[in-house]
């Protein structure tokens, strides 16, 4: 069965489900790994930084221009090499702010621990960077996703290289998952059309 098909015969809330369980996956092994490859818990204190410089900069400044950057794409590209099957419209569209909030929170702090915490400290940027585009598999089979996924990764991990502070890609990953989210409910309301 398609992808496309599975999507239309789960609801809204039973892909949320699904998403905060892969999440809390995501989650729960980077908490793993870390205590198999980290010498200390104590390791996480420092990479999580709280430089309001470093996070203004590169967090919140990334996280604004990659969303313009997908606006455009939205807005000059045809429809169909955006599509994701309808998962994000599926999931955000109905969606009240506060829900879409903490969504985007709990994605990017799951994803940026593990990601850039775990894997990109211990084995390297482009290893970390090509892990996560494999595991947002749905843009695989769409080639523009996949290499926007994928700039995207090495984006987060660059950040992550030249500040060596985690909340700087966990903000630019909270900032763009939360902005695509309202502008993905808001378009479904007829609020933006980009379509």
């Amino acid at each position: 069965m398609k992808q496309a098909e599975l999507i239309k015969q789960m609801s809204s809330d039973q892909l949320k489900k699904q998403l905060y369980f892969s999440q809390s996956l995501l989650l729960f092994i980077s908490l793993l790994l870390s205590v198999f490859l980290f010498d200390s818990m104590t390791d996480w204190f420092l990479i999580i930084q709280w430089n309001l410089n470093q996070i203004l900069i590169y967090g919140v400044l990334s996280g604004i221009v990659i969303v313009l950057m997908d606006i455009c794409f939205l807005l000059f590209l045809p429809k169909r090499l955006y599509d994701d099957g309808g998962i994000n419209v599926k999931i955000f569209s109905e969606r009240k702010i506060h829900e879409i909030f903490f969504i985007a929170f709990f994605v990017s702090i799951s994803e940026e621990m593990l990601f850039r915490g775990v894997l990109q400290t211990e084995f390297g940027y482009i290893f970390a960077s090509l892990i996560f585009t494999i595991v947002h598999v749905r843009y695989l089979v769409k080639p523009v996703l996949c290499i926007v996924v994928l700039l995207l990764s090495f984006w987060l991990g660059y950040l992550f290289e030249v500040t060596n502070n985690l909340l700087v890609p966990i903000v630019a990953h909270f900032i763009i998952d939360f902005c695509l989210a309202i502008l993905i409910r808001g378009n479904s309301k007829g609020v933006f059309s980009y379509d």
